[in-house]
């Protein structure tokens, strides 16, 4: 059997994170699979660990227990390489395991579905991206508009959890928020308008299941760029509750493109990419087909 390495989010899915990595752990050792904890004590460890085990060819496999943002770790981790990952949704969000069909808040289900793929993997496409300060891969999406505004203020309310945290920040960000002025190159022709937020999307859903793209596919070898051009914070309040069911895509006001290559510029604009901050407008995404080898 492969010898994988495990990453676990202990405070994940509201704090069952370590439960959860503990019954995996149980779970693969039942299967006859040998585990390599890679877990670290903060998010950036775990993740050079990860890469560092890659590196020195001492795991076939990486699985990743946790939300969206492990997820996001793993697939940073082996973007590009012959190194699958795996995923066992144990956040409050879980759009990545929604996209590719796994089972949610099921440690056991989860486990079994990984060591049945262990030899029937599956390719998909990323989002290879650059912001003013790093580069990296994204699974979901990246945004840099209205949506990473009340990503950066819910990620600073510990007092609160689960996808109402961003329903709330979002009120709350409503009170102060102006459209935002946009120059953008897609596929090479630029675009320069106002909007309320634009989203560079490889997956339906993000936020806890906000269909914004429903059409968007992981193995398409194209972006979904979403953009809701200016509407007032009346109407956004109307139109909210309609992305969870993907039918707020008839509104005038909205716009979905797809391309191979996206730059945002929206200058001091915050780039969030899976629920993760990484850097500053102007970002730039392009597709990378094939780019992730999941168990899936």
């Amino acid at each position: 059997m492969a010898k994988l390495g495990i990453v676990i989010n202990p405070t994940s899915g509201r704090g069952r994170g370590l439960a959860d990595g503990q019954l995996a752990k149980a779970e693969f050792a039942r299967h006859g699979i040998d585990l390599l904890d890679l877990s670290g004590e903060s998010f950036s460890s775990a993740s050079q660990k990860a890469k560092q085990a890659i590196a020195d060819k001492q795991i076939e496999g990486l699985i990743v227990v946790g939300g969206d943002g492990m997820f996001h770790l793993g697939v940073n981790a082996v973007a590009k390489t012959d190194i699958p990952v795996g995923l066992i949704a144990a956040g409050t969000g879980n759009d990545s395991a929604r996209a590719l069909g796994l089972p949610i808040h099921d440690v056991v289900a989860g486990v079994a579905h990984i060591v049945s793929k262990l030899r029937s993997t599956k390719l998909v496409d990323l989002i290879e991206s650059e912001s003013n300060s790093r580069k990296f891969f994204s699974f979901g999406a990246v945004s840099a508009g209205f949506d990473a505004l009340v990503n950066r203020r819910a990620n600073t309310w510990n007092w609160i959890t689960g996808p109402v945290k961003y329903r709330l920040a979002m009120y709350r960000e409503l009170a102060a928020f102006k459209p935002i002025p946009y120059r953008a190159v897609i596929d090479g022709v630029e675009r320069v308008f106002q909007a309320n937020l634009c989203t560079v999307a490889n997956s339906p859903s993000y936020g806890g299941g906000l269909y914004i793209t429903p059409e968007a596919s992981v193995d398409d070898g194209e972006v979904d760029l979403f953009i809701l051009n200016s509407i007032s914070r009346l109407e956004l309040i109307k139109l909210f509750p309609k992305v969870y069911e993907g039918k707020h895509v008839t509104h005038p006001a909205v716009e979905i493109i797809r391309a191979k290559k996206v730059v945002l510029d929206s200058p001091g604009m915050p780039a969030y990419s899976d629920g993760e901050h990484v850097g500053d407008s102007p970002v730039e995404c392009k597709v990378a087909p094939k780019a992730l080898r999941v168990y899936a």
